[in-house]
């Protein structure tokens, strides 16, 4: 069926003329849910719409259009692949992987559908599958100087997951790296002019002061690095998996999204709304680093403001903070690069210890992704998650922090390939089951910065404006204020920053698919 409002917003980018005259020729009886009769040759013509689309970074409306482009030919691998490609850039990793299984049926010999299908299997850290789809690759083009490239780099992270597993160290028997490290006994050179933690309480002052050094791309020496962590890590380990927040009458409370290493973008939402306080506390709902390549100083930022104030800043886990996550998206590669490889194995036992979801004054549930695949799930149950792991693949953990809406009723597969798709009845039942008002998540880029979705009753959060430098989208926050805890919701642009590229830490063979 056509997307008739996708194909306004996005015909309207060009001449009046051109828009009658074109949707006058596409647009077709399957609008009142009539199917589509073959036509290879219109099919061609919103094809190119939809490279049109892809080329402007429009990526859901690429998909849309591509959609229509198959209904009317389904048989053309080509239109698959280009979908599979579209899905890659929004991060449904699951759905790329359909759309390029499916191209690969119709056409076993079309390399770029085990190519799409190899690179969605990477970003989700499948390497096995996606050496196997990239052999196919070098099969099919054995002189393609750019398939043997990316053939090698997929061989050599399969090696090097083939070395961890062999040398890993079971969890029962591995030492916490945070018990082996006493920031007291770390010398600070003289020379050292950054911001300084004058004993053990980290304060406003310090705060502001290295904030403004990393406005100015300034290191923070490495003692009060691993000071922030280790106490932040204290703090977050005494949590339960599920926090209740108590907002009182007259105050007001902040949620945030994803930030994604956005840091400048971080610092003008402060601008905006007010530095992290006992009056002004905030909730920021996961996905602080990865992609951006700002993501140490956001990490830092906001465990300083939980250190400084605890009340102030409250911490949610996404599926962002995760080993296999930062190795492949950046977070792993900018650790080691501007502090060392002892940070990395210390942040991912502190993001283990982040509580997996919010409750405000028992009425308004925050969590990074979503609900839930059975029926039944009460409050208490997250409560009682054990979640000082890295997150599992299936299971009520897995779902919180990777699950997404759906228009329509009922569960289906996730788009991503981990967690579920729930609709609005999931939603208005699970409220239902624990006495509960709204839903509010991130995890998904929306144009302005939100969405509201399920009758009102589910509300999504994205942080980071223009994602990627390259998706033009707002970022937002909400706040919500006592008794009444109405949704208010500001969006905001993106701002500035420094002449370094997202991803710029990724690992080598993502970069090559970026």
């Amino acid at each position: 069926m056509y997307r008739i409002k996708a194909w306004i917003c996005y015909l309207f980018s060009f001449n009046l003329a051109y828009f009658i005259d074109t949707f006058r020729q596409l647009v077709r009886p399957t609008v009142m849910g009539e199917t589509a009769s073959p036509d290879p040759e219109r099919a061609e013509e919103i094809k190119l719409l939809a490279n049109e689309a892809f080329k402007a970074h429009k990526y859901s409306q690429a998909i849309d259009l591509y959609t229509q482009a198959i209904e009317l030919n389904g048989s053309n691998a080509v239109y698959w692949a280009n979908r599979a490609f579209a899905h890659t850039k929004l991060e449904e990793y699951g759905s790329a992987i359909q759309d390029a299984t499916k191209a690969i049926e119709i056409d076993p010999k079309y390399s770029k559908g085990y190519y799409r299908r190899g690179a969605a299997y990477l970003a989700m850290g499948k390497f096995k599958e996606a050496l196997k789809d990239f052999q196919q690759v070098k099969k099919i083009c054995p002189n393609d100087p750019d398939a043997k490239k990316k053939l090698k780099e997929c061989e050599k992270a399969v090696q090097k997951l083939k070395f961890e597993e062999a040398i890993a160290v079971h969890d029962a028997e591995r030492r916490s790296i945070a018990d082996t490290i006493d920031f007291h006994t770390i010398d600070v050179e003289p020379t050292y002019a950054g911001a300084r933690i004058e004993g053990e309480v980290v304060t406003l002052e310090f705060v502001k002061n290295m904030i403004d050094d990393f406005r100015n791309q300034k290191c923070l020496h490495k003692r009060y690095a691993y000071q922030i962590i280790l106490q932040t890590m204290q703090m977050l380990r005494a949590l339960p998996s599920l926090v209740d927040i108590n907002v009182t009458d007259g105050k007001h409370f902040t949620v945030c999204g994803d930030v994604h290493g956005q840091f400048y973008d971080l610092l003008n939402i402060f601008e905006l709304n007010g530095l992290p306080s006992e009056d002004n506390p905030y909730l920021f709902n996961g996905d602080f680093v990865d992609r951006g390549s700002f993501s140490l100083e956001v990490i830092l930022t906001l465990f300083a403001f939980k250190c400084m104030s605890p009340s102030a800043m409250y911490l949610a886990r996404g599926n962002h903070e995760s080993k296999n996550m930062n190795k492949i998206y950046g977070f792993e590669g900018e650790v080691k690069s501007k502090l060392s490889d002892t940070f990395v194995e210390l942040f991912a036992e502190v993001f283990c210890c982040l509580p997996l979801a919010h409750v405000i004054n028992n009425k308004v549930f925050v969590v990074h992704g979503g609900l839930f695949s059975v029926e039944g799930v009460k409050l208490s149950d997250i409560r009682s998650i054990d979640r000082f792991c890295e997150p599992p693949e299936e299971g009520l953990m897995c779902e919180l922090l990777w699950s997404d809406p759906q228009p329509y009723p009922g569960r289906g597969p996730s788009k991503r390939g981990v967690g579920l798709a729930f609709g609005g009845d999931v939603t208005k039942r699970f409220l239902v089951d624990n006495n509960l008002d709204l839903v509010v998540r991130s995890h998904e880029v929306k144009d302005d910065g939100y969405e509201i979705e399920h009758d009102g009753k589910l509300i999504t959060v994205f942080s980071a404006p223009n994602y990627c430098d390259q998706m033009g989208n707002k970022g937002a926050f909400i706040g919500f204020k006592a008794p009444e805890l109405k949704p208010n919701i500001t969006s905001f642009t993106a701002v500035p920053h420094p002449n370094v590229k997202p991803m710029a830490y990724a690992s080598n063979f993502l970069q090559m698919f970026s």
